[in-house]
């Protein structure tokens, strides 16, 4: 097979992140017994990886995490084994991350999968080529999936796909385009492979990735000059933040905004939403329509179909008018759910403990301050996650968004959400700088679950219109 990886020398940090230092995520695990119970139960490759050891500063979640992907590779479902690894695979070129194709390769072949697959696309059966479309959009563009799509995949014929099938297939694509999120967000390094001499694995160069943690940043230090850095500044940010949390909370007790004035917030935040990112000069794109400069590496690519196409705001090249998805027709609580366990059983039980973990997770800390409520900071990051996928919940303000997450946290959440491979230790650096690694990774956490039902709700909502 013709192997066009490049060899990486070492990577900027030890330990399983670029943008964590080692000693935080290492004193997380040795103390946690229950993190090497888990990894014993649930991983499938049987070790502690970097994922694993990052998201294990969130013990908790971590539990739910790895209980409910176990249950998508391993346990009874629609799909043959290899065949959910081989959409692993799909989902994570969509992102170019190459340390979950890396993974999910070894998987492949371990579960049985054949070797020839992994040429690329034109290896494999057309039922999987004909799940490229839901691919593709599912992590660009969900908004834009609808009942026909579905109809094409479930028609009748030799390559079709039953909804149990389906359903297994869009829950796998989901999670590891949310997952790619998690791993670029949290500067996930390459596995060390012990039987490479360096010890490290091959990986293909990121285009984005590589250049940008050098740039500008010698990483061993950069955690310990970005603390004291302008501390007069960032701690004035952390009061700031509390002090309009306080506020907000105050406020709502108080008055209760009309309907049209939310709805007039809402539009607001999905147009300014718009303007995030492109208007900043991270040196990384200099202008906004980067589609034709994207170069991606032989290994990714073999694995996509039309590399050019990405996230793009609604608003821009003449959707103007995209329907708004209200929340409240379609919920994950009282539809997603349901329909998800019907076609997949235990498989909505295991995302909704997921989701709810994330989502009421809290130490009750902020910082350097005890007994903090953060009800309002997870609502807006969450909620802000579904605004730039068009979801819009009738009974949240979305001025509040505008209060808590200061610029750079929403060009963070922006770039992790829609296009992960583009995010930097610089924009991770750049915001919330007196919070502990252990939040941003909580952050993370986040924005991963916000975007996975994000992308569910789009994909259920057309089953369900295919169903009736």
């Amino acid at each position: 097979k013709q192997d066009k990886r490049i060899r990486v020398s070492q990577p900027l940090t030890r330990g399983p992140s670029a943008f964590i230092p080692e000693k935080e995520v290492v004193r997380a695990n040795t103390v946690d017994e229950r993190t090497n119970f888990l990894v014993e139960e649930y991983s499938t490759s049987g070790r502690l990886d970097n994922i694993t050891q990052v998201m294990s500063l969130h013990t908790q979640y971590l539990e739910s995490f790895l209980r409910s992907q176990f249950y998508m590779l391993r346990m009874d479902g629609p799909l043959p084994l290899p065949y959910r690894h081989y959409i692993a695979i799909m989902a994570a070129a969509r992102h170019q991350c190459s340390y979950l194709i890396n993974m999910h390769v070894d998987e492949f072949l371990k579960t049985g999968g054949i070797a020839e697959w992994l040429n690329g696309l034109e290896y494999v059966p057309q039922r999987l080529k004909n799940l490229n479309e839901i691919n593709k959009l599912l992590a660009h563009r969900p908004w834009l999936i609808t009942k026909e799509h579905i109809q094409k995949l479930v028609k009748t014929g030799e390559n079709n796909w039953s909804l149990p099938e389906l359903v297994h297939a869009v829950v796998l694509l989901a999670h590891y385009h949310a997952l790619a999120s998690f791993v670029f967000g949290s500067g996930i390094n390459p596995e060390r492979d012990p039987e490479i001499s360096n010890g490290f694995r091959i990986i293909s160069v990121n285009n984005f990735c590589v250049c940008d943690l050098a740039n500008d940043n010698n990483i061993e230090n950069a955690s310990l000059t970005g603390n004291n850095f302008g501390i007069v500044d960032s701690l004035s940010e952390l009061e700031a933040l509390m002090e309009r949390m306080k506020r907000l909370q105050e406020e709502r007790e108080d008055e209760e905004a009309s309907q049209e004035e939310m709805t007039t917030r809402f539009e607001k935040e999905k147009k300014e939403s718009l303007f995030v990112v492109s208007g900043d000069t991270f040196h990384s794109f200099p202008h906004s329509d980067f589609e034709d400069d994207m170069i991606v590496t032989s290994d990714v690519s073999r694995y996509i179909e039309d590399p050019g196409f990405g996230y793009e705001d609604f608003a821009r090249r003449g959707e103007e008018h995209l329907p708004t998805f209200r929340a409240q027709d379609y919920t994950w609580e009282n539809h997603g759910f349901s329909l998800v366990n019907r076609l997949y059983s235990d498989i909505g039980h295991l995302l909704d403990e997921k989701f709810r973990m994330v989502y009421n997770l809290t130490y009750n800390t902020m910082a350097t301050h005890e007994d903090v409520d953060t009800t309002t900071l997870r609502r807006a990051l969450f909620n802000y996650v579904h605004c730039m996928f068009g979801i819009r919940y009738d009974d949240y303000d979305y001025g509040e968004v505008n209060q808590l997450l200061e610029r750079s946290l929403k060009v963070y959440i922006k770039t992790v959400t829609c296009y992960p491979e583009r995010t930097t230790k610089r924009m991770y650096d750049s915001y919330w700088r007196q919070f502990k690694h252990s939040e941003k990774v909580h952050v993370n956490l986040l924005l991963m679950e916000a975007r996975m039902q994000a992308e569910l709700l789009y994909a259920l909502r057309a089953i369900t219109r295919h169903l009736t």
